[in-house]
C-alpha cells in the first residue's frame, strides 16, 4: 500500500484524524443529543405552526423542518411515490469510473476505486444519499476499513439530518450537534462552536446537497416546496372524511304515536341509533323509522377528491416535473412521451450531482488514503448508457480502417460490453477460409487461377482489350474533358455553357475513342456469341 509524502488534507486544508476514520462516531446515543426518538410536529399543524417551523429552520434550527419533512413523506403516499421513483430512477443506474489520464498508474486507480464500489449494500446507500432530494441535503458518515492492510470502506451510514445544524454565518457549512465519541479513543482536536457544535470530520462525511430550488440547503429541498400543499390536502381529506361520516350513509328519523311513554321514546331512540351499526333493530309496531337520504352526496364528495387530485398534481409537478407518469391525465402518447423526457431530464441532473458528490466526498479521500496524493483524480460517473448505434459504428469501422482510420482494440471491446482478455486466456478466433474452387496455392500471398484459365483468360480480346482500356480511352477522355473544363471556366451563364457545348465538334481523339467503344462492343457481342454452347 502507497502512503502519502505530506500530511494528508481534505479540501479545505485540514489535516485527517486517522483515528475517527475506522471507527463509527456520529451515529444515535440514547439519553444525548443525537437522539434517534423522533418529534411530530405535522400533529395539529395549521398555517401558523408551519410558517413558525419554516422560519425557525431559516434562522439556524432545522430540527423540526427535518421532522417535519419525514412525516410529509410517511404520510402522504402520493408524495411518498413520487419521491421514490425519483430516487430509485438514480440509485439504480450503473456506475463507471474513468482513468484520470491514460497511464498504467491511474488506469490502476481507476480499476481500485471501481471495484471497491461492487458493494451488496451499494445501490441502498445511495438510496439514502439521495434523501437530499427531500429534504434538501443528506449525510452519510464514511466508516473505513484497514482490516486487510489497505483502505476500504467497510459502512456508508446514513445520519439523520436532525443530529446536524448549519454555521450561523454563512448558512450552509453543516456542523455536527454534540462531540465525536469514538469509543475508547477520547476527545477529538476538533473545534467546536460556543453551543457545543463540530464541524464535519475530514474524510468521514458524503454531504449531498440537492436542490429544486436555489438558496440555502436547508430552503431548497422539494420538502420545503411540498409543505403547504401537504398541509392544505390533510384538511381536504379530514373534511372529507367528516362529511363521509355524516353524509355517507341516510339520516334515520323516529316516529312516535301521541301518548308513548318515555320507555316507548327510549326504546325507539336505542333502535335508531343503532341501526346504522348493527344493521337491524326491533321496535313497537305504532312506530315508524323513516331513512331521509341527502341528495347531493355524490356532488360533494367530489368536490374534495377533485381537490386531493389538484393537490397531487401540483406535487407531482414539483417532484417529477410532469404528472403523465403517475397521474392518469395524459394526452395521448406523444404527450406522454414528452413528459417521460422531463422526467428523464431530472434523473440526469440528479445523477451529475450525486457524481460531484461522490468524487468530491468519497473516490479524492479514497485515493488519497490508498495512494497518496495526486495531481488528477479518476471519475465517477453515476447515469445510464449512452445510446450508440453500434451497427453503424462497426460497418464505418470496417471501410474506413483499410483507408488508414486508426482504432485502439480496446475502444470496441467497450463498445460491445466484452472485456479485453487477459493474457494466456483462450480466445475466439475466425475459422480458416477454403480457397475457393478453381484457385490453388502458387506460394505467392495471393491466391492464382489455375494454367488453364490464365491461358483462356489471355487469348480473350475482351480481357486484352480490359488491360488496355487505360491506355487507348486516356487521351480521348482527357480531351474531352478538357474541352468542357475550357467552356465552363470562360462561360458567364448556363445559357452560355450549353450554347458553346453544342458548338463544339469532336477532335481527333474523341473520334479514336468513339471507334474503341465501337469495336469493344462488336467484340463482346462475337464472343458471347461464340460461347452459346451448340445444341
Amino acid at each position: 500500500m502507497a502512503t502519502a509524502v505530506s500530511p494528508i488534507v481534505d479540501q479545505f486544508g485540514r489535516p485527517i484524524q486517522r483515528e475517527l476514520l475506522t471507527r463509527e462516531v456520529a451515529g444515535p446515543r440514547i439519553g444525548g443529543v443525537r437522539s434517534p426518538v423522533s418529534g411530530y410536529p405535522a400533529d395539529g399543524l395549521d398555517p401558523i405552526r408551519l410558517a413558525n417551523i419554516l422560519r425557525a429552520a431559516d434562522a439556524g434550527d432545522p430540527l423540526r423542518f427535518f421532522e417535519l419533512a419525514e412525516l410529509i413523506e410517511e404520510r402522504d403516499l402520493h408524495y411518498a411515490g413520487v419521491l421514490g421513483t425519483r430516487k430509485r430512477s438514480v440509485s439504480q443506474l450503473d456506475i463507471q469510473v474513468d482513468a484520470a489520464e491514460d497511464t498504467p498508474e491511474a488506469k490502476a486507480h481507476a480499476d481500485w476505486i471501481e471495484a471497491g464500489l461492487k458493494r451488496d449494500t451499494l445501490q441502498a446507500e445511495l438510496f439514502d444519499m439521495l434523501d437530499a432530494i427531500g429534504k434538501g441535503i443528506s449525510f452519510t458518515e464514511i466508516v473505513w476499513d484497514t482490516s486487510e492492510g489497505d483502505w476500504n470502506v467497510g459502512q456508508l451510514a446514513w445520519r439523520d439530518p436532525r443530529w446536524f445544524r448549519f454555521d450561523r454565518y454563512d448558512g450552509a457549512t453543516p456542523l455536527l450537534i454534540g462531540a465525536y465519541d469514538a469509543e475508547g479513543v477520547g476527545s477529538v482536536n476538533l473545534p467546536s462552536t460556543p453551543s457545543g457544535e463540530s464541524p464535519l470530520a475530514p474524510f468521514k462525511f458524503v454531504v449531498a446537497a440537492i436542490k429544486a430550488k436555489s438558496g440555502l440547503p436547508v430552503r431548497a429541498g422539494v420538502s420545503r416546496l411540498v409543505a403547504w400543499a401537504w398541509m392544505f390536502k390533510a384538511f381536504t381529506q379530514r373534511d372529507w372524511a367528516i362529511f363521509s361520516q355524516t353524509f355517507g350513509q341516510p339520516v334515520r328519523v323516529g316516529k312516535y304515536p301521541a301518548g308513548s311513554t318515555e320507555s316507548d321514546k327510549s326504546t325507539l331512540f336505542s333502535a335508531v341509533a343503532n341501526i346504522a351499526g348493527d344493521c337491524a333493530a326491533i321496535i313497537p309496531e305504532t312506530m315508524l323509522i323513516e331513512f331521509i337520504e341527502s341528495k347531493n352526496v355524490g356532488q360533494g364528495a367530489d368536490l374534495y377528491e377533485k381537490r386531493c387530485d389538484w393537490l397531487d398534481r401540483q406535487i407531482s409537478k414539483a417532484v417529477l416535473g410532469q404528472t403523465a407518469t403517475t397521474d392518469a391525465i395524459a394526452g395521448g402518447h406523444a404527450v406522454g412521451q414528452e413528459h417521460r423526457q422531463v422526467q428523464e431530464d431530472i434523473e440526469r441532473s440528479d445523477a451529475k450531482a450525486l457524481s460531484a458528490v461522490l468524487n468530491r466526498d468519497l473516490v479524492r479521500p479514497w485515493i488519497d488514503l490508498q495512494f497518496g496524493k495526486q495531481l488528477l483524480y479518476p471519475r465517477l460517473r453515476v447515469g445510464r448508457p449512452e445510446d450508440k448505434n453500434v451497427q453503424l459504428t462497426v460497418e464505418s469501422a470496417v471501410k474506413l480502417i483499410p483507408m488508414g482510420l486508426k482504432v485502439e482494440t480496446s475502444f470496441f471491446n467497450d463498445l460491445l460490453g466484452i472485456p479485453v482478455p487477459k493474457t494466456g486466456a483462450d480466445v475466439l478466433i475466425a475459422p480458416a477460409t477454403p480457397a475457393p474452387a478453381g484457385f490453388g496455392n502458387t506460394g505467392s500471398d495471393f491466391p492464382a487461377l489455375n494454367t488453364s484459365q490464365r491461358m483462356r483468360e489471355v487469348d480473350d480480346p475482351i480481357v486484352a482489350l480490359a488491360d488496355q482500356a487505360e491506355k487507348l480511352c486516356g487521351p480521348g477522355t482527357d480531351a474531352l474533358i478538357n474541352e468542357v473544363r475550357a467552356v465552363v471556366e470562360h462561360a458567364t451563364s448556363l445559357q452560355q455553357v450549353r450554347d458553346e457545348l453544342l458548338k463544339l465538334k469532336p477532335g481527333i481523339a474523341e473520334r479514336n475513342l468513339a471507334g474503341l467503344m465501337r469495336m469493344a462492343r462488336v467484340m463482346a457481342n462475337l464472343t458471347g456469341r461464340a460461347n452459346i454452347p451448340d445444341a
